[in-house]
């Protein structure tokens, strides 16, 4: 997502009822930090595709209940584009949320909407859209790929070893970066630091990714009194002997990538 410095974000509005979609405009209206603007409205999920296809935007104001694919799947078919829009998620119901998060949602906003959290939304999706420009300066790809990790801290460039990094856990609203040695703290997703991190990393929960090498074992630590989540299920990484929680629906494919029966 590429946005003009100091240019109004362009929204699109997806919502099935018009009358919802109005008040969305208005209240877009009235936000005056960041600038924003409603370049096009869409009543459903293919609606929406078209207009983005017609027409780039920054951000989708996203309703879940659409007729025909819902915004779950419309979120998720907008995640293999290459240049992706934000999705803020306005809905009546709280249930998706955390759905919402998996799919890396910049928020999750229930209705009736405050101005005061769409503003705050807004403000997440102009952060976004400005670190791309910030990453540009670094020569990155090049870097990662001889296996180096470029990431900014605190307004500081760091050059980290991929084969130093243990594993990476999201929270706060940031990410931790962990290496036998010490920890790191990043404004980035955790979705660009497994992109960034390569194949040799593991996603094994919503908020964590674990470096393949470091894991020792997949197990139930619940049932010796540690602490795991969801079913209970979760991998041990060294050096530090840390139990990260295997969400039950990646179970599956932590099984695979590790080669448990």
């Amino acid at each position: 997502m590429a946005m003009t410095p100091n240019a109004p974000l362009r929204l699109l509005i997806v919502d099935d009822e018009p009358l919802a979609r109005l008040r969305l405009r208005h209240l877009v209206e009235q936000c005056a930090e960041p600038a924003a603007e409603v370049i096009g409205e869409a009543g459903h999920a293919l609606q929406a595709l078209e207009a983005l296809r017609q027409r780039p935007c920054d951000a989708l104001l996203l309703d879940i209940q659409l007729p025909g694919s819902d915004g779950l799947q419309l979120a998720q078919a907008l995640r293999a584009m290459p240049d992706a829009p934000a999705v803020i998620f306005v809905t009546a119901h709280a249930s998706h949320a955390l759905k919402a998060f998996e799919l890396e949602a910049v928020d999750y906003l229930t209705k009736p909407v405050p101005r005061e959290r769409l503003q705050q939304a807004l403000r997440r999706v102009a952060a976004r859209a400005a670190r791309p420009a910030a990453a540009e300066a670094l020569p990155a790809p090049a870097a990662e790929s001889a296996g180096w990790l470029h990431v900014v801290e605190r307004q500081r460039t760091l050059r980290i070893p991929i084969a130093e990094v243990t594993m990476a856990r999201a929270g706060d609203k940031q990410v931790t970066l962990s290496t036998a040695v010490r920890d790191y703290t990043l404004d980035l997703s955790l979705a660009e630091l497994q992109t960034r991190l390569g194949p040799g990393f593991l996603r094994v929960h919503r908020s964590a990714l674990v470096a393949r090498r470091a894991v020792r074992e997949l197990g139930r630590p619940s049932l010796r009194g540690d602490e795991a989540a969801d079913d209970g299920w979760a991998v041990r990484v060294a050096p530090a002997d840390v139990w990260v929680p295997v969400s039950r629906r990646l179970l599956p494919a932590v099984r695979a990538a590790l080669g448990a029966n």
